[in-house]
């Protein structure tokens, strides 16, 4: 097998809308070429500073090339972090920044703009990160290419999208080992019932109340043959579902058969939201199954549920 290649993050493309950040324009390019001061870095032009996201930059153009960065026959462009910015906090950390750098070109009167889609770390150990290959030098000096315009002019700029602080979370888990996973129900006097549907008392179970519903003799869609059975969270306030809140569960519902040997199951798998407290069956038992053989000698009728996985939500505060 051959070895792998690292994909690269350097994307390239044309933009007409100049850089929302910072511009840097020049006039009598060939004046400041020749006047940067040479260091160890390089030749390099500073900017001022500029506030962006929050905290102060400056562009850094070497205009003969970052020597030291492998820069050498290019434009070479940076953004520094002003140091003070980065004591406005405590304790001092990183700032997260896009950056994407922007080079006039009058003849297509558009930028060119190069930038790495991984979001840099500034911090007081990194203060500066950019690009040491931004154009070559070649083309970038040859006024036929049109970096270079109106006599001795061009423009470079960039946009520093900080990025802010997670402030909007949410953490989805999933309880799959519940203490005391079930939960039974005793229907006496089955025969005898009057009312359209009766609800059990209220149980906990992952964090949460919930009811089983029977319908004795089926809801609505039953069509008088069928037992109908639901399970559905509470309906209190503390225990409704919240706006946009997903609750998972996942268990079987059973009517146990009275000698223990062929109880009727059903499993359930669904997701509970403000929309939909409420899942279950219409058709879980035929009226003449039940009572041929799930009723006891006493008429008593005995539900069972077992929970395997509720799901629970954290997450953050929503402010209006």
């Amino acid at each position: 097998m051959g070895s792998g290649s690292s994909v690269s993050t350097i994307v390239k493309n044309w933009r007409e809308h100049p850089p929302s950040s910072y511009s840097l324009k020049i006039h009598n390019f060939s004046q400041i070429n020749n006047s940067t001061t040479a260091s160890s870095d390089g030749d390099k032009y500073q900017s001022r500073l500029f506030s962006s996201g929050g905290y102060n930059w400056r562009l850094i153009v070497y205009l003969k090339g970052n020597k030291k960065d492998n820069g050498s026959g290019f434009i070479s462009m940076y953004v520094e972090i002003d140091s003070k910015s980065l004591m406005k906090l405590n304790p001092p950390t990183e700032v997260f920044a896009e950056l994407r750098f922007f080079v006039y070109n009058k003849k297509e009167n558009n930028y060119f703009t190069i930038q790495d889609l991984q979001v840099k770390p500034f911090s007081a150990l990194k203060t500066v990160w950019g690009l040491q290959q931004v154009l070559p030098s070649n083309t970038f000096n040859n006024p036929k290419k049109g970096y270079i315009f109106e006599g001795d002019q061009c423009e470079f700029g960039v946009d520093v999208i900080v990025a802010p602080p997670l402030t909007n979370w949410e953490i989805l888990s999933f309880n799959e080992k519940l203490p005391r996973p079930k939960f039974s129900w005793t229907v006496k006097n089955f025969s005898m019932l009057k009312e359209h549907f009766y609800n059990s008392d209220s149980f906990s179970k992952g964090g949460r109340k919930w009811i089983l519903c029977l319908y004795p003799t089926g809801d609505s869609r039953a069509d008088g043959k069928w037992l109908s059975v639901f399970l559905c969270l509470a309906d209190t306030d503390g225990d409704k579902p919240k706006a946009d809140e997903n609750i998972f569960m996942q268990g079987h519902v059973r009517v146990l058969d009275p000698l223990g040997s062929n109880h009727v199951s059903g499993k359930m798998s669904d997701w509970h939201n403000e929309s939909n407290t409420g899942w279950g069956w219409v058709k879980f038992l035929s009226l003449t199954q039940l009572r041929k053989r799930y009723l006891d000698k006493e008429d008593t009728l005995r539900l069972e549920i077992e929970f395997e996985v509720v799901s629970s939500t954290k997450h953050s505060p929503i402010t209006i």
